[in-house]
């Protein structure tokens, strides 16, 4: 190996620079590959898997139990009959209409039997209060001809029957009163805003990686409808435990994680999916963090999408989560965007696809720190035009070649290493420092 890639690998083992790869595996051999420190953040059969707090459907895994005022649901029983599960709402659906028919068709027949028009209805100068009613089962037809309007023709009611009459009024009221809190529940529980959130969609891994000589956490979203969700916004929560100075124990702390509120950027244009950015400074959670910490830290970091549905008018909120196992340091999302004849097409088959990156292991404090200095060695240039999952050290390749010359070598630190094209991303590390103290 020449002396001038062995100081390039050593200086990059240094500063902790993941070693950049050029070719893209196929997916079979992807699944397959051995693991790796980069790649043990990805699959680790030994790790524990860790109860979420938040599913990735959004769904939150919060079991409420002991309640001893359970008369506060039925204070908001229209909110507790559209929050019930489908299958119990159909069967009290059901239910309440048979029930009240029932109830009214019995006193159809009660007033029948009290009147006598049971014993003396088939007599020609008998006037009963409902013609052919004789049993009660023609009073629960009756009683549902009458809620429902249907009016067959065969029984009516009679002028000689006060209490049927008024009877008639208190069914149409009532009748009324029911139809509308339940064709109301079900209308409400069919368009409610959480399945509109069925169709937007979070990437399945967090990175981490340098954007603009800052280290960013980062997630993608998008929205598979052509409806857009109107005023968008988003926010992020970190769940971790944690003891205070005093020693109390604050299991499932929530702390907010900024991603942009003080600039505006949470509030979202959600045609075509965004990468969402959270700069680890100062003010972060992260701000302190290595590679190796992060390893061994515990959290949830919980995302809030929030919106309001354009045919409707109604707000929806999609959530999901990432685990402290899919977060990933040192990787950026494959772009899905692409301009074709006269419109953006984007591409949901790389919606949560990675690629790895250079990206620094050391915390961003630290990272700041080394770019307040200065960049001590010339960026390099390991980086390909377009994202690829990367399978070989292009240090490696370098070293194949014969060694270049003290002239070369000066030629080649001036022009920026233009010995390779470099992607957009490339920019982000320009001023990235190196190790201290090694040769130029």
């Amino acid at each position: 190996m020449s002396g001038g890639s062995r100081v390039l690998m050593d200086h990059n083992m240094e500063i902790g620079v993941t070693p950049a790869q050029v070719k893209k595996l196929p997916k079979h051999m992807r699944d397959a590959q051995i693991s790796t420190e980069r790649t043990h953040l990805i699959s680790d059969p030994a790790r524990k898997p860790r109860q979420r707090y938040v599913q990735k459907d959004g769904k939150c895994n919060v079991h409420h139990g002991n309640v001893q005022e359970t008369y506060r649901y039925l204070s908001d029983l229209f909110t507790t009959l559209v929050d019930l599960r489908w299958r119990l709402s159909l069967f009290i659906f059901t239910l309440v209409y048979i029930v009240n028919w029932l109830f009214f068709g019995f006193l159809w027949w009660l007033i029948a039997l009290i009147r006598g028009d049971l014993v003396h209805g088939d007599e020609d100068d008998w006037t009963p209060c409902v013609e052919n009613l004789n049993s009660f089962v023609s009073a629960f037809l009756f009683s549902i001809e009458t809620e429902t309007t249907i009016g067959y023709g065969y029984r009516v009611i009679t002028e000689k029957c006060p209490e049927g009459i008024i009877l008639l009024l208190v069914q149409a009221i009532l009748g009324s009163i029911v139809n509308a809190m339940m064709v109301g529940c079900m209308f409400v529980k069919i368009s409610q805003p959480k399945n509109r959130a069925e169709t937007l969609m979070f990437s399945h891994k967090a990175v981490i990686s340098v954007r603009d000589n800052k280290m960013c956490l980062m997630f993608r979203v998008g929205d598979l409808r052509n409806s857009h969700i109107v005023e968008a916004s988003i926010r992020a929560k970190l769940i971790r435990s944690q003891q205070t100075k005093e020693g109390e124990f604050i299991p499932l702390n929530q702390t907010d994680i900024n991603i942009g509120f003080d600039t505006g950027d949470d509030r979202l244009f959600l045609v075509s999916p965004l990468i969402i950015s959270h700069e680890i400074n100062e003010k972060s959670p992260f701000w302190e963090m290595t590679l190796a910490q992060m390893e061994k830290e515990e959290f949830e970091i919980v995302v809030i999408l929030e919106g309001m549905v354009e045919a409707t008018g109604m707000t929806c909120q999609a959530r999901s989560s990432y685990l402290d196992t899919e977060v990933l340091w040192g990787y950026r999302f494959t772009p899905v965007l692409s301009l074709e004849k006269g419109f953006y097409e984007v591409d949901y088959n790389n919606f949560h696809e990675i690629y790895e990156t250079n990206t620094p292991t050391c915390s961003a404090k630290e990272l700041a720190a080394k770019l307040r200095e200065g960049p001590l060695l010339p960026q390099l240039t390991l980086f390909s035009r377009e994202p690829k999952m990367h399978t070989f050290d292009t240090l490696d390749s370098m070293s194949e070649g014969d060694p270049l010359s003290p002239d070369e070598e000066k030629e080649e630190r001036d022009s920026g290493g233009d010995r390779g094209e470099t992607n957009g991303s490339a920019a982000a590390l320009e001023d990235l420092p190196l190790a201290d103290g090694l040769p130029e």
